[in-house]
């Protein structure tokens, strides 16, 4: 019988999970879920699922609720520094005691579901772990909206054992993780569309051909009415490196006119998906156009083009689709000096032909990688081979993170920008080497 006396504890029993688990089915998931009482199904949930983008979105559609005056928990993944990240109300992290009681009432629960016959070896996974810890805290706190981002795929998601949602929203689909999705964006797609439910109003993000065939035919099937959201609704009034300003034209509300405190240009299709969503929502009037712009504006998402340090920028881009989104906002840098990349990647990603896009765009004058700090990760052997391709970039390798970002802000001059890009892993270990730095006050 495991006893959690501390929140550290119960951070390491949850991060030990996938040494001791496997994955269960749906169904049983299901099942553990219906055992804890359906939490958070009284509140209004938007499902949100995707390739890249759906943390961004659900960020965004928070924002907007939350400048509505409305309660709302926000579930996302992954974290980057600290594991309360996934777990958000009205903008706060979830409080450590907090954290400790409901691991102590969920593993209670498991000890008595796995008495029930045929459920003798039944345990959450972690994302399993990290999901019914949401549901519970959002019930726990009365959230009015829950923003729900599914971890993998969609069909087969455990956030997918949600019945009801209120709405739910497809980001941009891309190739990634094709081992458990598919070899192809239509396969890709019908596990993203997995999520749609019978009669629960839908918006997707318009792409390819064979993806949006998916989506419009499962639509259909279960008689969803789908609001499609394209490159030519978004107008752009204006870009710098530090806003993006668009409009787009709306059901209730004209024309809306968007600013967007980031340099990432490619937010501008998961603000535009927010808008059509929040245009459904404010079907009921719950909504203004002010709120909306206002809602926009404020929101704030990490390793999104984030600017950690003067002319330090770190994107969380790790997938072939999401280095092409962040190349088009560092070619409208204006950058003056030199750009310098930091590269770290896992090998379970196409790293040869992400390395081949990032070298292929002639915008950086150096890359310096390292290994990032997962069993995942590339060596710093296999990231040489990737790299040595392109002499040209005067490829730098070390041993660690920690010695290639000292490395990379010392070769910064006044006029040059630093990228940091490749994994999620590098960006939350980027991070946290920030905040040790700026508490050691270290110059680097």
């Amino acid at each position: 019988m495991q006893d959690f006396k501390t929140y550290q504890e119960a951070v390491d029993y949850v991060l030990s999970i996938p040494k001791f688990t496997k994955k269960n089915t749906l169904q049983d998931t299901r099942e553990f879920f219906e055992f804890l009482g359906c939490p958070g199904e009284a509140a209004k949930i938007i499902h949100v699922a995707g390739t890249n983008g759906k943390g961004s979105v659900c960020a965004y559609l928070d924002s907007i609720l939350r400048q509505a005056g409305y309660k709302t928990g926000m579930f996302t993944s992954p974290h980057l520094v600290d594991i309360r990240e996934r777990f958000v109300i009205n903008g706060c992290l979830i409080q450590e005691k907090v954290f400790l009681d409901l691991c102590r009432q969920i593993y209670e629960k498991v000890c008595s579901f796995s008495c029930r016959k045929g459920k003798e070896n039944y345990h959450p996974t972690f994302f399993e772990w990290m999901f019914f810890v949401a549901m519970l805290f959002f019930e726990q706190e009365t959230c009015e909206y829950i923003l729900l981002e599914t971890g993998l795929g969609g069909r087969l998601d455990t956030t997918n054992v949600v019945k009801k949602p209120a709405l739910t929203v497809i980001t941009k689909i891309a190739f990634d993780h094709m081992e458990y999705l598919g070899n192809t964006l239509g396969e890709i797609a019908y596990e993203k569309a997995g999520i749609i439910k019978e009669g629960v109003p839908l918006v997707y993000l318009k792409g390819e051909k064979e993806v949006d065939t998916v989506l419009e035919e499962t639509a259909r099937n279960r008689h969803v009415s789908a609001t499609a959201v394209s490159e030519s609704d978004v107008k752009f009034l204006h870009f710098t490196n530090k806003t993006v300003d668009f409009s787009m034209e709306s059901e209730y509300y004209g024309y809306i006119e968007v600013k967007l405190h980031t340099p990432g240009i490619y937010q501008r299709q998961n603000a535009a998906l927010a808008v059509r969503a929040a245009q459904i929502l404010g079907r009921d009037g719950v909504l203004t156009k002010d709120q909306i712009q206002q809602g926009l504006e404020k929101m704030q998402w990490q390793a999104r083009m984030e600017e950690i340090r003067p002319g330090v920028f770190l994107d969380g881009a790790h997938n072939e689709d999401g280095i092409r989104a962040f190349l088009e906002s560092v070619q409208k840098d204006g950058c003056k000096g030199r750009r310098l990349l930091l590269f770290g990647a896992v090998a379970d990603k196409k790293t040869e032909e992400m390395t081949a896009l990032l070298a292929d765009s002639h915008l950086f004058a150096n890359v310096f990688f390292a290994p990032v700090d997962s069993e995942r990760s590339l060596k710093k052997e296999q990231l040489l081979k990737l790299w040595e391709r392109f002499p040209i970039l005067h490829p730098k390798p070390f041993e660690d993170v920690t010695q290639a970002l000292r490395a990379v802000l010392s070769e910064q001059g006044e006029k040059d920008f630093v990228y940091i890009a490749g994994s999620l892993y590098l960006a939350g270990e980027i991070k946290l080497k920030i905040q040790d730095m700026e508490v050691n006050h270290d110059k680097f």
